[in-house]
């Protein structure tokens, strides 16, 4: 299969994945110590998570925020103001300049799927291919999923993981799973 025929059908993969099933109708877990809606989109919740200012200040430097107030569906692997503090001293503050726009997209858009996958969907993907799943982003990077037991890692090119700490908080416009690192694109 050719590399763009194998992208286009993970795509596609991830787009047929199950939309909310029955038995995920309970009510969303807390994040950041807010009430998460799934009636609200993605930035509507994320805006009020204590542990995503990072990320929302980001979305915002970025000129994300309509993107991902719109339709949908996306799924975001959403890292804490933690994630952004592990990284090398001055990144954040670096990113969030003007001049870096473009930059700071790029990561941002490595962390969006346009799809809306619930972990179930995503675990169910994972075994299809044998225990990892190539997740094509809107950023054009491509992040591999594995799991052992309930809990879902997330590889961005770099080889660097992340762990997905609070999965399928339901939105709107699609699903977030909050992560606990910073997911790059191989520069």
């Amino acid at each position: 299969m050719t590399p763009i025929k194998s992208a286009i059908t993970a795509i596609a993969l991830f787009a047929a994945a199950p939309a909310l099933a029955d038995g995920h109708a309970a009510k969303n877990p807390m994040v950041g110590g807010a009430e998460m809606f799934a009636d609200k989109t993605i930035v509507e919740n994320a805006v009020n998570s204590a542990d995503h200012t990072t990320l929302v200040a980001a979305v915002k430097a970025a000129g994300l925020v309509e993107t991902l107030s719109g339709e949908g569906p996306f799924t975001v692997f959403a890292p804490v103001n933690a994630a952004f503090d592990a990284l090398p001293e001055g990144t954040v503050e670096t990113l969030l300049k003007p001049e870096n726009k473009e930059m700071l997209t790029k990561i941002l858009t490595c962390h969006v799927v346009a799809a809306d996958a619930m972990s179930d969907a995503i675990k169910g993907m994972i075994d299809d291919d044998n225990g990892k799943h190539p997740v094509p982003t809107v950023g054009g990077c491509t992040l591999q999923a594995t799991y052992m037991g309930d809990e879902i890692k997330i590889e961005d090119e770099n080889g660097n993981t992340a762990m997905v700490t609070i999965a399928d908080v339901k939105q709107s416009n699609g699903v977030i799973h909050v992560i606990d690192a910073v997911l790059l694109p191989k520069m």
